[in-house]
C-alpha cells in the first residue's frame, strides 16, 4: 500500500493572535438552525447547534424557555423531525458519518432513557425520507436494491408498500394521513423526478404526475388543514422552479403564476389561505406572502442577503435563519405586525462579521455566468493572490451568505471568487441542465471565463491562482489541475470524485443513478464518457502542488477511488499532501472543521510564489 505524505495542519494559523482568535471565533461562534415545532404542539421545538462544538439535535419548550441538547454523538447529528403531538423526537442514527442507518426516537422530555428503533421491521439503508403522523408513520429506505417505502399503521409492524430498483423517495403524508406522495424516476432520470401518491389503506395508487423528460417535479407538502389535501408542487414547464397546487382526489390542477425574476420556492401559511414564497434571484433571496385567492403578492421586510430556512407559526409569525456575507448568521422573528426581534442566540462569544460580495457578470461559452468576489479589508490595489471556491452539488449555488470559510482565507490575504458555473441552481432549468452529457469539463470552461476576467481586469495575480472546492467543487478542483494546468499555482480539493469508473462502483445507489442521469448512462454503456470526464484520466498533467482531504467513510466519494489518485500521484513523483478524517462526507465537529481548513490555507500559503 502506498504511503501517502500528511498534510500538515498548523497551530496556530496565523502569527498574527489577532486574526488567530477572529478566524477560530467564526467557525466556533455558537451558531443555530431556524427551529421546526410540532404540528399540533406549536410551543415543542427542534433546532440544531453547534454549540457544544459539534452539531447536534437540541429540544426547546417555549412554554418554560427551556433549551436540552437531544443527541450526543462524536461526529454529530444532522436529520431530525417531531412528531405532530410533540411527545417524540426522531433522529437519523448512522455510524460516524456513513449516512447508512436507522430512525430512533426518544420522548421530548427529559428522562434518562436512551433511544430506541422508530419503526420495528424497517431494514437499515440511507434515508429517503420520513413522514410520522398520528396513526401512521411511512420511511422511505435507499440501499443498492434501490428504493423502498414502509409503512406502519397504528404501531403495527411495518411493510413495504412501494419498492424499486430506480431512485426515489418519501415527500408527503396528507394531513388526515389517508395519501402519501413520493417522487420517483422509474422512467430513468432521477435529476427530473415524476410523482406518485398511494393509497395508505390499501397501497394502492391513487393519481400520478409526470411533466415529460428533462421536467422534474417536487413535492413541498400538503395542505395543513385537514380535509383538504391539495398539494402543492414545484414544476418547471417555462424553464424555471415554479409552484402549482393539485387537487389529489379530483385530479386537477391549478398553476400559481408569480412574476419575479428567478426561482420560486414556497410552503403553506397555516390556514392554507396564503403561502410564504422564497424568491431566488441573483444569490439572494427575498420573502413574500402571496394570498391564494386573491393572488396578491407582498413583499415581507427582510435584510439584504440570504434566507436558510423559513416557516410560518400558527399566530403568523414568521421564523426564519438569516445572513449575508458581511454579516453572521442570525435566527429572526417577522411578527405580522412588522416587528422583528432576534429569535434564537446562544450564549458566549459572537462570530466577527466579514467582507461583503461584489457581483459579477462574465460572457462565457454558454451565456452570461454570474459570480461572486471579495476583497481583503484594506488590501491594495493591483492583483492579489486568488482563490476560486467552486461550490458543490452541482445543483446547489453560491449565494450572498456568511462563510467562516471564506473569511479565513480573506483574512490570509486572498481575494475570493465564487462562480455560479453552469449546473448551478437558481439561474433557470436550461443553466442547471447544460451539463448533462458532459459533466465537469463543461463547468470548468465557465470557470476559465471568470478566471479570464479576473486575470485580464486586475483582480487576480495569474501566478497565484488557487483552486479549491469539497464534494462536486473537490471534482472540478482535480479536474481542473489536470485540464487547466496553465492557470493553476496549487490545488486544494475536499471529499472528491477522482476518479469517477471506481467512484461509481463504491457510492451510495442514489449517487449511481444521478451520475447515470447526468451522464445519459452507466460506466458500461459510456465508458469514454467517464473517462473523458474523470479526473484521473489527466492526473499526469497536473503540475501544481496539491492537498486531497477525504473522509474515510464516504459514502457519496469513497476512498478507494481517492486513494487510486492519490496513488498515481505518488508514482510521478507529483508534489502532495493528503488530510484524512474518520467521517463521511464532511465533518459537523468543530475542531475538525478548524484543522481542516487551517491545512488547506496552510498549504496553499507555503506553495504559492512568494
Amino acid at each position: 500500500m502506498t504511503t501517502h505524505p500528511a498534510a500538515v495542519v498548523p497551530n496556530p494559523l496565523f502569527t498574527d493572535p489577532e486574526a488567530e482568535a477572529r478566524w477560530r471565533a467564526r467557525f466556533a461562534a455558537p451558531r443555530m438552525s431556524a427551529p421546526s415545532w410540532a404540528e399540533n404542539a406549536p410551543d415543542r421545538n427542534l433546532y440544531l447547534s453547534n454549540a457544544s462544538g459539534v452539531w447536534e439535535v437540541y429540544a426547546w419548550d417555549r412554554s418554560d424557555d427551556v433549551h436540552r441538547k437531544v443527541t450526543d454523538r462524536p461526529n454529530g447529528t444532522s436529520h431530525y423531525r417531531i412528531s405532530p403531538d410533540g411527545e417524540s423526537i426522531w433522529w437519523f442514527a448512522d455510524h460516524d458519518g456513513d449516512e447508512f442507518g436507522l430512525w430512533v426516537s426518544e420522548p421530548f422530555t427529559a428522562d434518562g432513557r436512551d433511544a430506541w428503533t422508530a419503526v420495528e421491521g424497517v431494514p437499515a439503508g440511507y434515508s429517503a425520507g420520513l413522514e410520522i403522523g398520528g396513526d401512521v408513520t411511512a420511511v422511505g429506505v435507499s440501499t443498492d436494491d434501490g428504493t423502498s417505502v414502509w409503512l406502519s399503521r397504528k404501531g403495527g409492524a411495518a411493510e413495504v408498500v412501494y419498492a424499486h430498483e430506480n431512485d426515489g423517495g418519501l415527500d408527503a403524508l396528507s394531513k388526515d394521513e389517508t395519501l402519501l406522495v413520493l417522487s420517483h424516476s422509474e422512467h430513468g432520470d432521477s435529476r427530473h423526478p415524476a410523482l406518485r401518491v398511494l393509497s395508505v389503506e390499501t397501497g394502492a395508487t391513487v393519481a400520478e404526475k409526470w411533466d415529460g423528460e428533462g421536467k422534474g417535479l417536487g413535492t413541498v407538502a400538503f395542505s395543513p388543514v385537514l380535509g383538504d389535501n391539495r398539494v402543492l408542487v414545484l414544476h418547471e414547464r417555462r424553464g424555471r422552479e415554479e409552484l402549482l397546487l393539485w387537487d389529489v382526489e379530483a385530479d386537477t390542477e391549478s398553476e400559481i403564476v408569480i412574476d419575479l425574476p428567478g426561482e420560486i420556492v414556497a410552503d403553506w401559511y397555516p390556514d392554507a389561505t396564503a403561502l410564504l414564497v422564497v424568491h431566488t434571484f441573483e444569490a439572494r433571496n427575498t420573502l413574500y406572502r402571496y394570498h391564494l385567492m386573491t393572488g396578491e403578492l407582498s413583499e415581507l421586510d427582510t435584510p439584504h442577503g440570504t434566507v436558510g430556512s423559513a416557516a410560518v407559526r400558527p399566530d403568523g409569525t414568521v421564523e426564519y435563519s438569516w445572513s449575508s456575507a458581511a454579516h453572521p448568521p442570525v435566527v429572526r422573528a417577522l411578527s405580522p405586525d412588522g416587528s422583528e426581534r432576534v429569535l434564537l442566540e446562544s450564549d458566549g462569544a459572537k462570530a466577527p462579521g466579514s467582507q461583503d460580495v461584489a457581483d459579477v457578470f462574465v460572457d462565457g461559452p454558454g451565456g452570461r455566468v454570474h459570480a461572486l468576489v471579495a476583497r481583503p479589508a484594506g488590501a491594495p490595489d493591483g492583483p492579489l493572490p486568488t482563490v476560486f471556491s467552486l461550490h458543490g452539488g452541482p445543483q446547489s449555488a453560491d449565494e450572498d451568505r456568511f462563510s467562516a470559510y471564506r473569511s479565513v482565507w480573506l483574512d490570509a490575504g486572498f481575494a475570493v471568487v465564487h462562480v455560479n458555473y453552469r449546473g448551478s441552481t437558481g439561474y433557470g432549468s436550461a443553466w442547471r441542465d447544460a451539463i448533462e452529457g458532459r459533466p465537469g469539463l463543461t463547468e470548468l470552461a465557465d470557470v476559465a471565463a471568470v478566471h479570464d476576467w479576473a486575470v485580464e481586469t486586475g483582480f487576480a495575480d495569474p501566478a497565484r491562482c488557487v483552486v479549491n472546492g469539497a464534494s462536486w467543487g473537490g471534482y472540478l478542483s482535480l479536474l481542473a489541475l489536470g485540464t487547466q494546468p496553465e492557470r493553476w499555482a496549487v490545488g486544494t480539493s475536499m471529499i472528491p470524485v477522482a476518479d469517477y469508473l471506481a467512484a461509481y462502483e463504491d457510492e451510495m445507489e442514489p449517487l449511481r443513478a444521478f451520475d447515470r442521469a447526468l451522464f445519459g448512462g452507466s460506466p458500461e454503456e459510456l465508458p469514454e464518457l467517464y473517462r473523458e470526464c474523470s479526473p484521473l484520466t489527466y492526473v499526469d498533467a497536473v503540475r501544481a502542488p496539491v492537498l486531497v482531504l477525504a473522509g474515510e467513510n464516504d459514502p457519496r466519494c469513497p476512498i478507494r477511488q481517492i486513494d487510486n489518485y492519490l496513488d498515481r500521484l505518488a508514482e510521478r513523483g507529483a508534489v502532495y499532501e493528503v488530510y484524512r478524517w474518520n467521517a463521511g462526507h464532511g465533518s459537523l465537529v468543530i475542531e475538525e472543521s478548524l484543522k481542516q481548513t487551517a491545512a488547506e490555507v496552510s498549504f496553499a500559503l507555503r506553495h504559492l510564489p512568494s
